[in-house]
């Protein structure tokens, strides 16, 4: 069930071909306003403002991905779903398969930015990794919080307002990150707030596999 579950929603992406298509825009359009911004002042391109642009481009992408986990299904649909399948393998397939999205989409902003910015990163192993669990701790997060905000009314300013709180803190600790890739520090510097950032993943995991069955119900 869990394995037809995670081909349920890459089906229904590929149906969406013009969703994935306007992120990847929205993810191209971003960086290349960013390089006619600065193309003609090419000093004022410091790596925390390169960090700055990255993150903000990232993190609209993710809500914009992710918000559609459960606002944009079909009414009655849910019911259905109930009544095939635990709550539980459905939170965690929608993160999961959220997760790989948001990790596709991130690398490929990254890579978006090194052609068309310059690439301040020196530790590149270090930043591949504390990308990666941002990805998936926006994933996580999000894709718990659109399932609440799609029981309400006016989800989508719901969404909004839930998830500035929990997405601050993971883009705090990225940035925190990025800047220390950036310096070419020792990793050891950056232990804690990777191992800070894993927790959260694992957290707001755990929290979705338990509570999710209780909004599901409501």
């Amino acid at each position: 069930m869990f394995k037809t579950l995670l081909i349920k929603e890459l089906t229904l992406e590929l149906r969406r071909k013009s969703v994935i298509s306007g992120l990847l825009l929205y993810l191209f359009s971003t960086a290349f306003i960013c390089y006619l911004t600065f193309s003609l002042r090419q000093n004022q391109i410091t790596p925390l403002v390169w960090s700055a642009l990255f993150w903000i481009t990232i993190l609209f992408t993710v809500i914009n991905t992710v918000a559609k986990s459960f606002i944009g299904e079909k009414k009655g649909r849910d019911i259905y779903y109930y009544s095939i399948a635990a709550p539980e393998l459905i939170i965690i397939s929608k993160i999961i398969y959220n997760s790989f999205l948001t990790l596709l989409l991130s690398f490929t902003g990254f890579v978006l930015f090194i052609l068309l910015l310059k690439n301040p990163i020196a530790d590149f192993t270090l930043f591949a990794l504390t990308l990666a669990l941002g990805a998936i701790g926006f994933a996580s997060s999000l894709t718990l919080l659109s399932g609440i905000a799609a029981k309400a009314n006016n989800s989508h300013i719901l969404m909004a307002v839930l998830s500035f709180p929990i997405v601050i803190s993971v883009l705090m600790i990225t940035v925190k990150v990025t800047k220390n890739c950036i310096d070419g520090l020792d990793r050891s510097v950056s232990t804690n707030d990777l191992l800070t950032l894993l927790a959260i993943n694992c957290l707001v995991t755990a929290a979705s596999y338990l509570l999710f069955p209780y909004i599901w119900r409501s």
